[in-house]
């Protein structure tokens, strides 16, 4: 049988699980694969190349494409979008929390989120920072107010706001932590939730080692998070890596291992169905147990 393939979120568990050797315990045949969506990759544009604020593609894209990988990541949003699409299925036994803010420059006078409306927000289309913003915003801009460019990927999103080329962006993870060191201010939190889609060859034996051995090294960084900050090194392209003290990071995403329930997939389905920002053909209605493994 082919090896189960991971591809890592940004985050310390699989990093973690795999140098303690918990996935080997349990009996998994695995390796890492990176496709070029998460945190570790070099940003895709570049704030010179013209106008990089209309980049059509995100996670759900990646997820519609097909990803070559048997366990993978994205919002929760996505995640239900695709499984209810059939491109994949969600695995509802557990789920992430991982940090989010939009951001803006330390001169900047925007002070409060109020101050948002009508600013370009950097956000990457289809994907967490897209639908973290738009729940983050609803009840405090109108809609005419929220003015959203799709700049691309976190390190995208990042190098625009260094750069001073966006007012405002949606960051999370090691991006959110970058830009805190390096003096942007946080105006509103987008903290969200992220899924885990399984696909290729993925059999629910080897996604319950791998969601095993995962509790295991969250328990690990739970108890004493210092010890594992380094592996966000691995995450982060190296030309950031003499502007961040690593030690002043906070955990990242953290794995809860919570039921993904019914309410919650029918719920969060309507809720991005009502924003209306999908092509008919990309809409799905697969039923929860269709589309969620419990």
């Amino acid at each position: 049988m082919a090896k189960f393939r991971i591809t890592p979120h940004g985050r310390l568990q699989e990093w973690v699980a795999d140098e303690k050797g918990y996935f080997t315990e349990e009996g998994l045949d695995y390796e890492f694969v990176h496709t070029g969506s998460g945190t570790r990759s070099e940003p895709s544009v570049k704030p010179a190349e013209g106008n990089p604020l209309d980049i059509r593609q995100g996670a759900f894209e990646s997820m519609e494409a097909g990803r070559a990988c048997e366990i993978s990541s994205a919002c929760h949003w996505m995640v239900n979008m695709a499984a209810s699409a059939s491109h994949g299925m969600m695995w509802g036994h557990a789920y992430s929390v991982v940090p989010g803010g939009l951001f803006v420059a330390p001169e900047s006078s925007i002070r409060r989120a109020e101050d948002l409306a009508g600013v370009d927000i950097a956000v990457g289309y289809h994907s967490g920072s897209h639908f973290s913003t738009m729940q983050a915003v609803e009840n405090i801009l109108k809609t005419d107010e929220i003015k959203l460019r799709f700049g691309g990927g976190p390190l995208d999103r990042l190098a625009l706001l260094l750069d001073r080329s966006v007012p405002a962006a949606n960051l999370f993870g090691i991006p959110y932590y970058i830009a805190e060191q390096q003096g942007f201010r946080r105006v509103l939190d987008t903290t969200f939730m992220i899924g885990f889609l399984s696909t290729g060859d993925a059999t629910v034996e080897d996604l319950t080692k791998y969601f095993r051995a995962l509790e295991r090294a969250q328990a690990d960084i739970d108890l004493e998070p210092e010890r594992y900050k380094h592996y966000f090194l691995k995450e982060t392209p190296e030309k950031y890596h003499d502007m961040i003290d690593i030690r002043a990071f906070g955990h990242g995403e953290r794995v809860v291992f919570e039921s993904y329930t019914r309410e919650m997939y029918e719920q969060t389905h309507r809720w991005t169905l009502d924003l209306d920002v999908f092509k008919p053909e990309q809409v799905g209605n697969r039923s929860f147990e269709e589309a969620i493994l419990v």
